[in-house]
């Protein structure tokens, strides 16, 4: 049959099934309840193989709200870009329920800068970038977000981020787009192979 319908039932069945909240409208300004979360939001991906992955993240709107892109140039260098980053969670504060996981994607174009942004919040907790100078971006990025004092739910500590993931993709000469998509600590993802 027909992917796109079959994921759309999935998440159908489940938010009726599974009592989760129902919180998609239909239209940005009538804003009726589809009453089932669906459709549902869903990115694909050619690769080699005969399996399929599919990978799930359910995402509220106060960590989604407060995510932001930015077309940097490369004038504005890694400092213009941590720059960014930490302006955007402290601006953020308390809305997207801190503690946060912070996706970061750097590179490709305007749209693909979001995308793997958000894809990076699929990594598990404590999973490195596998190149190194990410990697000890992240690290440094995390202890930076922490040293903020927002802490859990805002009322200020030293764990506002539970960790940090930077995702890249090569870009155009004139470009440096950044987006961070920030997750609640209610970080609920599966991933399965058909």
């Amino acid at each position: 049959g027909n992917f796109e319908e079959a994921v759309h039932e999935g998440v159908r069945e489940a938010y009726q099934e599974g009592y989760f909240r129902t919180s998609i409208v239909n239209d940005p300004f009538t804003r009726i309840n589809t009453q089932d979360n669906t459709p549902a939001v869903i990115h694909t991906r050619l690769v080699p193989g005969d399996q399929i992955k599919l990978a799930v993240m359910p995402k509220g709107g106060g960590a989604e709200n407060m995510s932001a892109l930015r077309m940097l140039t490369p004038a504005d260098g890694w400092e213009g870009v941590s720059r960014f980053i930490i302006d955007t969670v402290s601006k953020a504060g308390a809305n997207p329920c801190p503690p946060i996981i912070v996706g970061i994607g750097i590179g490709g174009t305007f749209e693909k800068a979001a995308l793997i942004a958000k894809r990076s919040l699929l990594r598990p907790i404590g999973q490195r970038n596998p190149d190194p100078v990410y990697a000890e971006r992240e690290i440094q990025l995390l202890k930076t977000i922490n040293r903020l004092g927002i802490g859990p739910q805002g009322c200020g500590g030293s764990c506002t981020a539970l960790d940090v993931f930077i995702e890249t993709h090569p870009c155009h000469i004139a470009s440096l787009p950044v987006a961070v998509n920030l997750q609640c600590h209610s970080a609920r993802h599966r991933e399965v192979i058909l």
